[in-house]
């Protein structure tokens, strides 16, 4: 027997280790599953699985549904099983042994649809804790999406410098060579050592936002600034997309959006909650049922099974009661329940007012942003045009350094501006078409 229980516990801690272990790794291979490369839509997807905040409001939404079952399991009538059992000793040896076995249910029938309400009540409770997880969700992707084409910004811009320091390079050389030709003086050559200096501050500034916008990133995704990370850049930014009417967005945003739906069941649930003060003036009726026996035993009378027959019992009965004075219990609740609708109705008023004037502000900046990508492309083309010629006629000696470095600063502000306003146009269309229940696609 011994033996056998020993090899029993063995084979239990084995199951378990092996449990364990495979508990472990699936952790670990979660952790390793990270990708190398993120794009946008990785970025979003594992945002929506890992964020603490969504994973704690999936968890209050568990939590309602407990209370919404516990809610419904009310209707049911319960059930108690009891047993007791007593020793009494009196005057000399004398020994008395006595108990008793029941059990014993009850059954709310009627309490004014108090129970009713409430299931009504913590079902629309489930699904605004639904909706609040989706609110979390989208204000994640604004917040991704905008950090995402920050670093994309960051490596054009980065990219752009890299090219400018390269010629400021070449044209330093070319500088020193037509010095020590003669041809030019030792001030124009200090020239391009101070632009090849400044273009070469400039890429290390591109350099440090990138690093600061991949730790911001980072930090909404929730990942160690340890792992490993690369964005990927897609092949075309989409900085040119239509611009829906303003009406058409802030209809179906009113409409359709998570913090309005929300904000109805919040009205909804309070006036759910007037319902339930109200039935605090009803009756409540309830029904009750029990069985059982008792017996007892003495030293001069010894107890028989006969006794649970002859002592068997049944009971069932109705109980109403019926709320004459409550001290104002019920006035004060009712009056509490009124006053949170009139709060619900002003909350919902007020999200839709801030989701107006958000679409508003949206519809605006994308329309503008539209504009000024439009007139930055145009200034940048005529300016490399200008630029390209103005190096031509350096190369050849037929300008001088003031007149190019001129045109040269015109064509990085317009480049600047340029990539700028791209990726200002990309953001401000995604984040209006957003709200019209576009998914965010670069």
């Amino acid at each position: 027997m011994i033996k056998n229980m020993s090899q029993l516990i063995k084979i239990v801690l084995s199951l378990l280790i092996v449990f364990h272990s495979g508990i472990s790794l699936a952790q670990d291979t979660t952790v390793i599953k990270q990708p190398a490369i993120w794009n946008l839509q990785t970025c979003l997807a594992y945002a929506k699985q890992n964020n603490i905040q969504i994973i704690s409001l999936k968890l209050g939404t568990k939590t309602t549904e407990q209370a919404l079952l516990l809610s419904k399991a009310a209707q049911l009538p319960d059930l108690y099983g009891s047993a007791s059992q007593s020793l009494n000793h009196g005057q000399g040896s004398s020994v008395t042994s006595s108990g008793s076995i029941g059990i014993n249910s009850a059954l709310i029938v009627y309490n004014g649809g108090y129970l009713k309400t409430d299931i009504k009540q913590k079902s629309l409770s489930v699904k605004s804790a639904d909706l609040s997880v989706e609110e979390q969700e989208n204000t994640l992707v604004i917040q991704i999406t905008q950090a995402y084409l920050n670093i994309l910004l960051d490596k054009e811009s980065i990219i752009y410098s890299n090219d400018l320091v390269k010629t400021s390079k070449a044209q330093l050389i070319q500088a020193q060579q037509r010095f020590s030709a003669g041809s030019i003086a030792r001030r124009d050559v200090v020239q391009f050592e101070a632009q090849l200096a400044s273009d070469t501050y400039t890429l290390t500034t591109a350099e440090n936002a990138q690093r600061q916008d991949v730790l911001s990133l980072k930090q909404l995704l929730q990942i160690s600034h340890e792992t490993a990370f690369e964005v990927a850049s897609p092949d075309t930014i989409k900085s040119r997309v239509l611009i829906p009417a303003l009406n058409e967005v802030r209809k179906f945003a009113l409409e359709n959006r998570p913090e309005i739906k929300n904000s109805e069941y919040g009205v909804q649930i309070a006036r759910l909650d007037l319902d339930k003060a109200k039935s605090g003036y009803l009756p409540t009726l309830s029904l009750s049922g029990s069985t059982g026996t008792n017996y007892a035993s003495n030293s001069s009378y010894s107890y028989t099974g006969a006794q649970f027959n002859n002592n068997f019992n049944q009971q069932i009965g109705l109980t109403l009661s019926v709320p004459i004075f409550t001290k104002r219990a019920n006035k004060t609740n009712t009056e509490l329940a009124k006053i949170a609708i009139d709060q619900a109705e002003l909350s919902l008023k007020n999200t839709k007012l801030l989701l107006s004037q958000d679409i508003e502000q949206y519809y605006i900046s994308a329309l503008n942003a539209q504009g000024q990508f439009n007139a930055a492309e145009k200034q940048y083309e005529y300016n490399e045009e200008i630029y390209r010629i103005a190096t031509e006629e350096l190369r050849l000696g037929a300008a001088n350094v003031f007149d190019f470095y001129q045109q040269r600063n015109l064509f990085v502000q317009a480049q600047q501006a340029y990539v700028q306003a791209k990726y200002n146009a990309a953001l401000s269309a995604s984040t209006y078409n957003f709200y019209l229940g576009i998914p965010v696609n670069l």
